[in-house]
């Protein structure tokens, strides 16, 4: 299953999120220049646990050098598919949850599941001499909070059949449940001797969804509000999914459309995608200039079918976010 995008729309730009993927992204053009054959990179900066446990082992590295590769091994990975999923992922499910936390506490959330979840690795392997890279403990972390924060958030995802592609919406609690239910299949059975770090992912998951409850109880400082003047999106998503809904004696069907209060004064033009089945059409709608919060837009003739051959209409109700 390849996720392509979700359904909840976030209102602020993402970042740390975009920060981190910058990051990863010059540690890998680094990689590309040094040569992806010279192990020593891995071992120097990857988790290795023999570092920690085998004496003939680690005395080849000094203090420093454990201490920072329980960091450092989160911005390696080990080849270009592997680099391009972790960032997508990231890319997919960081903004909602960096706008939960806000920007500050999501860099620290962010660090310590890539931290956590090493140690878990380290927990389940600790004499290994093979150096485990790559931020997916992290971004497995960023998609625990995210099955406990919008469970109910669709996934638009491609599950390839044979050759065809099949484009379906599940939702995020079922999507993100049969990922953790493979990272954990692999762990206790015959993946286990793979050498990807399953329990890497599993303990991030953990570790997330456990951090999105211990959030709860920090006080907020007041941080959050500040930065968030700076990083509000001026605009809404150009497509959005319409979730249409109505009554059974009623050709008419209802929904509700983003915009900014900045696109609600000027006017905006979108794309709605209103998904019938695996039939997922899309509609140009123009947002007028001046339109106010729950003001309704008609569109003609996109309504249902009646047995008669008649069509009812759509109506999309405005929903203006970030207004002052």
């Amino acid at each position: 299953m390849i996720p392509i995008r979700d359904t909840q729309v976030s209102t602020q730009v993402p970042v740390v999120t975009y920060l981190l993927m910058a990051t990863n992204l010059l540690v890998f053009v680094f990689q590309i220049q040094y040569g992806f054959d010279k192990e020593m990179l891995y071992f120097f900066y990857g988790l290795v646990p023999a570092k920690y446990t085998v004496e003939e082992f680690s005395r080849h590295f000094t203090f420093f050098n454990q201490l920072i590769s329980i960091f450092s091994y989160m911005f390696l990975h080990g080849g270009v598919m592997h680099f391009i999923g972790n960032m997508w992922f990231l890319y997919i499910f960081g903004d909602n949850v960096e706008e939960h936390f806000g920007s500050l506490r999501f860099l620290a959330f962010y660090l310590i599941c890539g931290v956590l979840s090493g140690m878990i690795h380290f927990i389940s392997n600790p004499v290994s001499m093979v150096p485990t890279i790559g931020a997916s403990g992290a971004i497995a972390g960023v998609m625990g909070a995210y099955f406990l924060l919008f469970p109910r958030s669709r996934i638009l995802t491609i599950i390839p059949i044979i050759i065809i592609p099949f484009f379906v919406e599940i939702p995020a609690f079922i999507f993100l449940g049969i990922w953790f239910a493979f990272q954990f299949l692999n762990a206790t059975g015959s993946g286990a001797s793979s050498g990807i770090a399953w329990w890497a992912h599993i303990g991030g998951f953990i570790v997330g969804f456990i951090l999105v409850r211990m959030n709860q109880k920090v006080p907020q400082t007041g941080a959050q509000e500040k930065v968030s003047r700076f990083t509000a999106k001026k605009k809404t998503p150009r497509l959005q999914m319409v979730v249409a809904s109505g009554s059974p004696d009623s050709p008419d069907l209802n929904g509700t459309i983003d915009v900014t209060a900045l696109e609600a004064a000027t006017g905006a033009r979108k794309l709605v995608t209103i998904p019938w089945g695996f039939y997922k059409p899309l509609y140009r709608v123009r947002i007028p200039a001046g339109v106010r919060h729950g003001n309704r837009l008609r569109l003609s003739g996109m309504g249902r079918t009646t047995p008669d051959g008649q069509k009812g209409d759509m109506y999309l109700t405005v929903n203006i976010k970030n207004a002052e």
